[in-house]
């Protein structure tokens, strides 16, 4: 029997966005990218990521919150990248390529990835929970490193890929891929940890 009508309108069923807080994550990237995490509000982001303003603070206790997960989504995307690169590595030659690969092509390729870099670095260097942010990743990309390098050695790698992509960042110079080769095999010479230590290390 249908229920009895007492006048009251029928309710709408609820509608539902499984995918909202990842997507204002991904526009909060998008705006600071194209205006810095100066001009990255609220209002801002709620437009680029086509939700209501309220929204915003229904998912996130606030904008340093939402930041933090923003950066943290970056950081570990690029380390993903870094990963998968020097995991398909097999040998010395293949491992020096994939870091010129990283330099010069993906994981630091775009304009977009290089300004959220340079903005976290700047957060980093004042605000210790960014800090520990780019502390982790620069721990993971060593690891990864380590895979093909002693420890010394990929250190000087990783300090090799950050200073190359900020110079090419900032140089209006076209990027010198002969350039790049040269200096990873200069630091990277006779840097190779014995093939059974490699072998027996797990990339975590």
């Amino acid at each position: 029997m249908p229920p009895a009508d007492d006048g009251t309108p029928p309710r709408r069923p609820r509608r539902t966005d499984p995918d909202r807080r990842d997507r204002i994550i991904d526009a909060c990237l998008d705006v600071i990218a194209e205006v810095g995490v100066a001009g990255a509000s609220h209002r801002r982001i709620a437009q680029a990521a086509g939700v209501p303003l309220g929204s915003m603070t229904y998912h996130f206790a606030g904008i340093d919150e939402l930041l933090h997960e923003a950066f943290t989504r970056f950081a570990t995307t690029v380390s993903a990248g870094f990963e998968r690169r020097m995991a398909a590595a097999t040998d010395l030659a293949s491992a020096r390529a994939a870091v010129a690969a990283i330099i010069l092509d993906d994981v630091f390729g775009t304009q977009r990835d290089q300004v959220l870099t340079h903005e976290l670095y700047t957060l980093a260097a004042r605000e210790p929970q960014y800090r520990a942010l780019t502390t982790a990743w620069m721990a993971r990309s060593r690891a990864a490193l380590e895979r093909h390098f002693d420890p010394q050695t990929a250190r000087l790698v990783d300090a090799l890929i950050e200073g190359l992509t900020i110079h090419y960042a900032l140089d209006d110079m076209p990027r010198d891929r002969d350039e790049v080769a040269l200096a990873i095999a200069r630091v990277t010479a006779g840097g190779a940890p014995d093939v059974a230590v490699r072998a027996a290390r797990p990339l975590s």
